[in-house]
């Protein structure tokens, strides 16, 4: 063979074992996935639950109207300030004026009747004394002393009736009288009149078992601001009387408050009469949150958000949310299967699953109560590929594409 033949045959078999090489090179690659990698370090949780809600005073009350009649004085506007025992309106009192008037009259004409029988009760016993003297001689027979007895008694009797009409009466004149001083209506607290849905000379309707009265005004003490939010159920196990809130108010932009709980309600809020609302509805908590140093000028009503911070770790061991993994435990029966949460390790270029047990979440970490050590390199993702890798994989670090400055 010649030279240049040994050589023409020797060129092609390393062509061949190259491209040979660079095929298996090429497969290996592709099996190596690449993911992001992250670690186990301590770090500073904090636990916030979120809700939305309004802004409400925590001492205010809806005043109705205690009787029926026309408002025939408006002495105040929204937005007033008042104190305690002000004069707010009247309602005409005319009617309930005279009612009252036939009632002590009344009581005057059953004081009469009483002063008659006392009279009438007076000469029954002096009848009686005489008849029992008359008797004491045999001047008059048995009869006509027990008649002149019962005279005594049945006067006597009428004046305790009498006396008893007195006091129905007198109760008549003081119901009525009562119901005369509900016509003026003044302040029960010092606040500002936050709502007033009557105008001077509409009627005033009393409530009644199926139908509410007139809400004649709401006055509302502003000094103590409360921040009402609506918590969802699977929230509120976590909130508690006494954890710290921040809040913001939509009014007052770029800026926060903090607040207390002060109330967690154990109904959830009722829509449409029903409590907690449909059965596609979601199913809410009204939690109060008590504002420390609340604006000037802040009203009932302003829309509002809160975070309250239902816990706190400090130096705790933690990971990445995203790096936690839930999948089917194996071995767990198909009619109910089990789940287990873990982390993939990274050893050695491949992946191994360890099984962790969690505790407080923050906003973007979770904290490791046991499972994995510190230090550790796991995976952090991507989604898909927690979803893909099994234990024994191998993976590589995926490099974040470095950016580019625009300028100009």
């Amino acid at each position: 063979m010649r030279r240049r033949t040994k050589i023409i045959i020797g060129v092609v078999v390393l062509v061949i074992a190259g491209i040979v090489t660079a095929g298996f090179a090429s497969r290996r690659g592709k099996d190596i996935m690449p993911v992001t990698f992250g670690k186990v370090q301590r770090q500073d949780l904090t636990s916030k639950v979120s809700a939305n809600g309004r802004i409400d005073a925590k001492r205010k009350v809806d005043l109705s109207a205690n009787v029926m009649g026309q408002v025939v004085n408006l002495a105040v506007r929204e937005g007033d300030v008042v104190k305690k025992d002000d004069f707010l309106l009247q309602i005409d009192q005319k009617q309930l004026a005279a009612t009252a008037r036939s009632a002590d009259a009344a009581l005057q004409a059953v004081f009469s009747d009483r002063d008659a029988a006392k009279a009438t009760a007076v000469a029954a016993e002096q009848d009686f004394q005489r008849a029992q003297k008359n008797f004491d001689q045999k001047i008059i027979p048995r009869a006509d002393l027990e008649r002149a007895q019962s005279n005594r008694d049945s006067a006597r009797a009428n004046v305790a009736a009498l006396e008893q009409r007195i006091s129905q009466a007198r109760e008549n004149l003081n119901a009525a009288r009562d119901t005369l001083s509900k016509t003026t209506m003044r302040a029960p607290m010092a606040g500002i009149v936050t709502a007033l849905p009557v105008e001077e000379g509409e009627v005033a309707v009393i409530g009644t078992m199926n139908n509410a009265g007139t809400v004649l005004m709401t006055i509302a003490d502003m000094s103590v601001v409360e921040a009402v939010m609506e918590v969802d159920e699977t929230d509120v196990p976590a909130v508690k009387v006494g954890q710290r809130a921040t809040v913001t108010i939509d009014a007052y932009p770029n800026k926060t408050y903090p607040g207390l709980v002060t109330e967690v309600a154990s109904s959830p809020i009722k829509r449409n009469g029903i409590s907690g609302g449909g059965t596609t509805e979601a199913v809410n908590f009204e939690v109060k949150i008590q504002i420390e140093n609340p604006p000037e000028g802040v009203r009932p009503g302003f829309s509002a958000s809160a975070d309250i911070i239902t816990g706190t770790r400090p130096k705790a061991l933690a990971i990445p949310i995203q790096a936690l993994v839930v999948r089917e435990k194996p071995g767990s029966t198909a009619g109910k299967p089990q789940d287990e949460e873990g982390v993939f390790v990274i050893q050695n270029g491949a992946v191994k699953f360890e099984k962790v047990t969690t505790g407080l979440s923050g906003d973007s970490s979770i904290e490791l109560l046991s499972g994995t050590k510190e230090g550790q390199q796991i995976v952090t993702g991507p989604f898909r590929a927690l979803r893909e890798i099994k234990d024994g994989s191998k993976v590589k670090e995926q490099k974040e594409p470095e950016k580019k400055d625009s300028k100009g």
